[in-house]
């Protein structure tokens, strides 16, 4: 997926039409990008769910700036459900081996 194509997605989700914020949001994709994978889930940008977490991830991002809200659960849940399906694929793979 392209990084207008994120962008795009980004804004439908945050109701924004104008482009006078899409420097910030491409930034907010970016850093969710790099917090995802620091966690430890390796994001596919041709995989959905991965996308759809990213995303999630950086719409919390936008909003808390105004409300400074703690991140929802279930952004937490989706990020920690991709985490630790990758590393359940990973373990069980080593065991086949």
């Amino acid at each position: 997926m392209t990084e207008a194509q994120l962008l795009k997605l980004l804004k439908v989700d945050l109701g924004i039409t104008t482009t006078l914020y899409d420097e910030r949001l491409k930034q907010y994709i970016v850093t969710a990008k790099t917090e995802i994978e620091r966690q430890g889930a390796k994001l596919d940008l041709s995989v959905t769910d991965h996308v759809t977490v990213m995303l999630m991830y950086a719409a919390w991002m936008w909003r808390k700036r105004d409300t400074g809200e703690g991140m929802p659960r279930m952004v937490r849940f989706a990020v920690n459900n991709l985490v630790f399906s990758q590393k359940m694929a990973e373990g069980l793979k080593k065991e086949e081996e």
